[in-house]
C-alpha cells in the first residue's frame, strides 16, 4: 500500500507483467511493419516510461518524438484537451505509431487524430499499454493493446496522481476504502479480549465482530446461514470455514461505511486467516494488524477460575478443563502468530495489569497503524 497526497493506492500490476505486455506490443508492431522505419510518438507526460522501454526493445531502426497534451485534473479525465507541445518534423508519407500509456475515455485520442489530419502520414497506428474498455466511448480503432484493465484510477509507470507516482515501476490502483483500520484481536482464554474490544471500539469508532456473537445471532434469528451452521453443530461436526466467512461477510456489508473492524474469535487457523484476507481484499481493504494479548498461563487459570465463580460457565470452574483450553490455544490457534509475523503484522502486548494500563498498551500499537 502506498499513499500519494491524500489518497491510498494498492498494488495492481507488477513490473514483470508490464514488461511482458510491452514486449508483446513490440513483437506485434515489429512483425507488422517489417523493415519500414516508423516514427514512434509518445504522449507526454505519462508515456515516457513506456516509450523508453519500448524503443529499447524494438529490434529495428526507428525514430522517436513526443507531443504533450493534458486532460486530467486529479483523478478524473476532463473534456478539455490542451495541445501543449506540437510536432516539429515533417511526417509526410511516414508510418506513425502513437505510444499511449493509457486510453480510457478516448478524449486525448480524439485530439491526436485531429492533430494528424493534415500531416499527410502514410498510416496512423494507435498502441496503448493500458486500455479501459468500460470507459472508452469513441470509435477510433486501437491497433495494439498491451492489456485491458477495469475502469479504475491507476498510478505508476508514468501515470500520476496530481504529479506523484510517475516514477513507480509497478502500477497501483486507487483504494476506494481509504481510511479503514482492521484488527484481529487475539489471545488465550481469559486474556481479556472482550473487555479490551469494548474499549477499543469506542475509542477508535470501530465495529467489534465477535464470532461467537455472530453465530448466536444467526442461530437465534434462524437466518439461512444460522440454520446451516446449526445443522453441522447438531451433528457434532465443525462448522465449515466458508459458512463462518459468509456470516462475517454479512456483518462487514452491514457496516460498509465503518472506520474499520475488530475481529474477535476469528481467524483460528491459517486457512481461516487466508479466507479473511480474501474477504477484506474483496472489500478493497485489508487486515492491518494482529494484536495479541500475552498472559502467563498461571494468571489465565486464576482469572478464569475467578470468573467461573459468577459466570455460571462450567468450563470456567474446572481447572483441568481450563488448562486444556489454554493448551489447545497454543497448539492450534497460536500458530497464526507466524502467519501474521511473516507479513510484519503481529504485535504482542502485555496483557497483565489493570484494564486501563492494558488499553493504553493496545492503543500505542493501534495509533501507529
Amino acid at each position: 500500500m502506498i499513499k500519494l497526497h491524500d489518497l491510498y493506492f494498492k498494488p495492481f500490476i507488477s513490473e514483470k507483467e508490464i514488461d511482458s505486455a510491452v514486449q508483446n506490443m513490440v513483437d506485434g508492431i515489429a512483425s507488422d511493419l517489417g523493415d519500414e522505419v516508423p516514427v514512434f510518438i509518445g504522449i507526454l507526460n505519462g508515456s515516457f516510461m513506456l516509450v523508453s522501454d519500448f524503443v529499447k526493445k524494438y529490434p529495428k531502426p526507428c525514430e522517436v518524438t513526443f507531443i504533450k497534451l493534458a486532460s486530467y485534473e486529479g483523478v478524473k479525465s476532463t473534456e478539455d484537451i490542451q495541445r501543449l507541445i506540437g510536432l516539429t518534423q515533417d511526417l509526410t508519407g511516414r508510418t506513425v505509431v502513437i505510444l499511449e500509456d493509457i486510453i480510457d475515455s478516448g478524449n486525448t485520442l480524439e485530439e491526436v487524430h485531429r492533430i494528424f489530419e493534415n500531416e499527410n502520414v502514410k498510416q496512423l497506428l494507435i498502441a496503448t499499454l493500458f486500455y479501459k474498455p468500460e470507459a472508452y466511448d469513441k470509435d477510433f480503432k486501437l491497433h495494439y493493446v498491451g492489456m485491458e484493465i477495469p475502469n479504475k484510477f491507476i498510478v505508476g509507470y508514468g501515470l500520476d496522481y496530481d504529479g506523484l507516482g510517475r516514477d513507480l515501476p509497478d502500477v497501483y490502483q486507487l483504494k476506494t476504502t481509504q481510511h479503514m483500520t482492521n484488527i484481529v484481536l487475539f489471545g488465550p482464554p481469559g486474556a481479556g479480549k472482550g473487555t479490551q474490544a469494548n474499549f477499543l471500539k469506542e475509542k477508535y469508532d470501530l465495529i467489534h465482530i465477535s464470532t461467537g456473537d455472530v453465530f448466536r445471532f444467526n442461530i437465534k434469528n434462524e437466518t439461512a446461514l444460522g440454520m446451516l451452521a446449526k445443522s453441522f453443530m447438531d451433528k457434532g461436526e465443525l462448522v465449515p470455514d466458508q459458512v463462518t466467512i459468509d456470516m462475517l461477510n454479512k456483518e462487514v456489508e452491514k457496516n460498509a461505511g465503518a472506520n474499520g473492524f475488530i475481529f474477535d474469535g476469528f481467524p483460528r487457523t491459517n486457512a481461516q486467516a487466508k479466507s479473511l484476507d480474501k474477504l477484506m481484499e474483496d472489500k478493497d481493504s485489508q487486515i492491518d494488524a494482529m494484536v495479541a494479548l500475552e498472559v502467563d498461563d498461571e494468571v489465565l487459570v486464576e482469572r478464569l477460575l475467578k470468573r467461573g465463580e459468577t459466570s455460571g460457565r462450567t468450563d470456567d470452574a474446572d481447572e483441568s478443563i481450563i488448562r486444556n483450553r489454554i493448551k489447545q490455544y497454543y497448539t492450534k490457534t497460536a500458530i497464526l502468530k507466524d502467519y501474521y509475523t511473516d507479513q510484519n503484522k503481529y504485535f504482542g502486548v502485555d496483557g497483565v495489569g489493570s484494564v486501563e494500563d492494558i488499553t493504553v498498551r493496545l492503543s500505542t500499537v493501534i495509533d501507529k497503524l
